[in-house]
């Protein structure tokens, strides 16, 4: 292995992320996706195969990465709960800019709620945005300058100005936005079999990928003599997936991975599986800017053809993310500031995928929701690290500012440099989510702990659970929970979730769904 060595004064920070995003998604993993551009990141740094969220809904996973907090102590539980301006106050961009850095933020940011019951007076509620003027670009969050997205996803309509934020001012500068959006839902022959994914009409330079890219390239180019930290944050692959050609077309249905056991299976289970697909509360939810008056969040029972068709316009989508990355690296190459640059590429959280006939979201954390990509290359790391050890994305506040050498208030996670140097192993990874019966139809305090072999997700109301060995059972097929040659497994879990530090704080108050 080889070291960079860094240059003089700070490095770079780049953090790079996607939304809904597997972990086994990547090159470097076992579903044939095509990413050289990520995996460059991995193989010339560190790989962490065991990264989890530490949340599985965008809101509160996205809170936690900022301010390297769980999602009890920074109080967003739940999507439509709003990250408190305090908390957020000591947050990864307020670590950095303290330091002396250029902080800057790129894309879906997903702090505050955008679908609120009623005005929040933040830049992404869809009722307060009109009460900041066109020209604003922050601060938000600790970062000095933003350019955001109100409507990362096209489950929602669109809006006239002033109700929009910078990536939807783009798609409007002409007087074309409404145009463009509805274009973008569009279908492309050939058609698909499922309503969640289309091939788009939208031509490829309107979509937020390449503009995500555009920004990330300026910002690289025109660095002033302040070290950058950077949040560039893409909306997809989050559903609905929709990609333009050629990207839509980079893999055939027939040749996409399906999970092997892709069929509905809701045996051996604990209670809040059924009650959560059959809730009436999540079929019957109304969201006002839901397009076209469709529920996006439920999903029927898939089809072999339906899955096949998503995956493979999924895989696109994360294939055109790929090529921005590529692009950046290429910006960093161009102004001589890669060898002086920390990336990191991570994801929010993950997808189902035709996991167990699962698509999308919800209480039940299987690896393919739970585990994330997670790479960090950059000044003094080793190429070709693969850590082993169960990991979250709530350990990156302390990392990152650990490896660009400042100072961090403590949190609830801890750096990774020691395991990366393998001085260090981690036992464990905690997820934790107050599901509410408002919006998902079921009251939980569910609680998930990663261990090194095995998954455990307890329900802390009625004390139900599930366990599986990931070694032996992959496919998480055989719920040990009840098993009582595994009582001593089920003990240790419950010690690991115990364990958790005793600072919770209240609930933040539901604002809305989203």
């Amino acid at each position: 292995m080889t070291i960079e060595q860094p240059r003089a004064g700070k490095p770079n920070v780049i953090l790079i992320s996607t939304d809904q995003q597997r972990g086994d998604c990547i090159g470097l993993d076992n579903r044939h996706v095509r990413t050289p551009n990520i995996d460059r990141i991995g193989r010339s740094g560190a790989m962490f195969a065991k990264c989890i969220t530490p949340h599985p809904m965008c809101q509160p996973a996205r809170a936690s990465i900022l301010t390297g907090k769980l999602p009890y102590t920074h109080g967003v539980r739940d999507n439509g709960r709003n990250l408190g301006e305090k908390i957020g106050s000591l947050g990864m961009a307020n670590v950095f800019s303290d330091a002396g850095y250029e902080t800057r933020f790129i894309g879906k940011a997903h702090f505050a709620s955008n679908e609120t019951f009623h005005p929040t007076g933040a830049p992404e509620c869809y009722h307060s945005t009109a009460d900041f003027p066109a020209d604003w670009g922050g601060p938000y969050f600790g970062f000095r300058q933003v350019e955001l997205m109100l409507r990362p996803h096209h489950h929602c309509g669109w809006q006239e100005a002033p109700y929009t934020l910078h990536y939807e001012n783009f798609l409007d500068n002409d007087g074309g936005g409404r145009v463009r959006w509805i274009r973008a839902k569009e279908h492309v022959l050939p058609e698909t079999s499922h309503y969640q994914a289309w091939r788009s009409a939208l031509e490829p330079g309107w979509h937020s990928s390449p503009w995500i890219g555009d920004r990330a390239i300026d910002m690289i180019k025109n660095k002033g003599d302040k070290p950058l930290f950077a949040w560039v944050s893409f909306p997809d692959p989050h559903p609905p997936f929709l990609a333009p050609k050629p990207w839509c077309d980079l893999y055939h249905p027939d040749e996409v991975d399906l999970p092997r056991h892709w069929q509905l299976d809701l045996d051996n289970r604990p209670w809040w599986h059924r009650a959560f697909l059959e809730s009436p509360v999540r079929h019957n939810l109304k969201r006002e800017h839901a397009e076209g008056g469709k529920n996006w969040g439920v999903v029927d029972p898939l089809e072999e053809q339906q899955l096949r068709d998503i995956t493979a316009i999924y895989y696109g989508m994360i294939a055109w993310i790929d090529a921005q990355v590529g692009r950046i690296f290429e910006a960093l190459e161009a102004s001589n500031e890669l060898e002086n640059t920390i990336i990191v590429f991570i994801s929010d959280h993950g997808e189902w995928l035709g996991d167990h006939g699962l698509l999308l979201k919800g209480p039940m954390l299987y690896d393919g929701l739970l585990r994330v990509p997670c790479l960090i290359r950059g000044p003094s790391i080793p190429e070709g690290i693969v850590v082993q050890d169960p990991v979250s994305t709530v350990d990156l506040r302390q990392t990152l500012a650990d490896l660009a050498g400042i100072e961090a208030s403590p949190d609830n996670g801890r750096s990774l440099r020691s395991v990366m140097f393998g001085k260090e192993s981690r036992d464990f990874a905690l997820n934790e989510w107050e599901v509410d019966a408002a919006r998902s139809g079921i009251d939980m305090d569910l609680t998930t702990v990663r261990s090194q072999r095995y998954r455990m997700s307890v329900d802390l109301k009625t004390e139900t659970g599930e366990l599986y060995d990931l070694r032996d059972d992959p496919s998480e097929m055989a719920n040990l929970f009840e098993d009582a040659g595994y009582a001593a497994i089920v003990k240790e879990h419950m010690d690991m979730i115990r364990s958790r530090p005793d600072d919770k704080v209240p609930v933040a108050p539901r604002v809305g769904w989203h």
